[in-house]
C-alpha cells in the first residue's frame, strides 16, 4: 500500500528502539501485532489501513521508557506524545499523525482510555490477540521465567499470590487476565479469534494440570 510519508524510516526507527526490549514486548511482538492487524483488516475493509498499520507498528514505541521506570510511566500515554513527532519527521501529514496517536493511546488493556474509532478498535484487538493461543502461552512462560516463577502451581496458589512473586506463573497470568480477553475484544472478528485461542489455552493448562498431578476442576473459559 502507499503511505503519505516515509514508512520505512518509521519501521527502522521502531525496530532499532525495540531491539533490546523485554522479550514479551520486543520488535518480534510488534511484527506479530502487525500481522494480526493485517488479518483483522480483511474483515474490515472500510477501516483506514494506513492508520491501523502505523499504529500497530508504533503501539509499543515507548515500552523501553516504561520498563526503565519500573512501570511508573505508561507506555501508551508516552507513545501518544511521541508519535506525532516521529511521523512528522517521516513526512506524514498532521491529520494522519493525530489519528495514529489516538489509536496508540487507547491500545492498552489496563488503560483508562477507550478506543473511539474502528481503526483504534482493530489495533487494540491485534495487540490482545498476541496474548492468546500458542503465542500467548509462550509469552506467559517467558514472563514467568523472567520473574523466576515456578513452572506451574495450583489455581489457589496462583490466585492468592501477588504479581512478580514465585507464584506469578504462566497459569496465574491465564487465570487472572488472559482468559478474560475475549469479552474485551472490540471487533466481531477479533472476538471470534480470541474465543478460539482462549479455548486452546484452556486445553493446554488442563493438560498441564494433568501431567503435573494437580487436581483441579475443569477450567471454564471466559467468553
Amino acid at each position: 500500500m502507499d503511505f503519505h510519508g516515509d514508512y520505512q524510516a518509521v519501521y527502522r526507527l521502531t525496530g532499532d528502539k525495540l531491539l533490546n526490549s523485554g522479550s514479551c514486548h520486543d520488535f518480534d511482538h510488534t511484527l506479530r501485532v502487525m500481522k494480526n492487524a493485517e488479518m483483522l483488516l480483511t474483515y474490515h475493509p472500510d477501516a483506514d489501513r494506513e492508520i491501523v498499520m502505523l499504529a500497530a507498528l508504533l503501539h509499543d514505541i515507548a515500552r523501553p521508557e516504561e520498563d526503565a521506570s519500573k512501570g511508573k510511566r505508561c507506555h501508551a500515554m508516552l507513545a501518544y506524545e511521541m508519535v506525532p513527532g516521529i511521523l512528522k519527521d517521516a513526512g506524514f501529514p498532521e491529520h494522519i499523525a493525530r489519528k495514529v496517536a489516538l489509536a496508540v493511546k487507547t491500545h492498552r488493556f489496563r488503560g483508562k482510555n477507550e478506543p473511539e474509532s474502528l481503526e483504534a478498535d482493530l489495533v487494540f484487538d491485534a495487540d490482545k490477540l498476541d496474548s492468546l493461543g500458542a503465542v500467548g502461552i509462550g509469552r506467559a512462560f517467558l514472563f514467568a521465567g523472567h520473574e523466576n516463577a515456578r513452572l506451574h502451581n495450583t489455581q489457589s496458589e496462583a490466585l492468592n499470590s501477588p504479581a512478580y512473586s514465585r507464584e506469578d506463573t504462566a497459569y496465574r497470568e491465564f487465570l487472572v487476565k488472559l482468559r478474560y480477553l475475549p469479552r474485551r475484544m472490540r471487533s466481531a472478528a477479533g472476538r471470534k479469534i480470541a474465543v478460539e485461542r482462549a479455548a486452546f489455552m484452556t486445553a493446554f493448562f488442563e493438560q498441564l494440570n494433568l501431567e503435573t498431578g494437580i487436581a483441579e476442576s475443569n477450567i471454564q473459559p471466559e467468553e
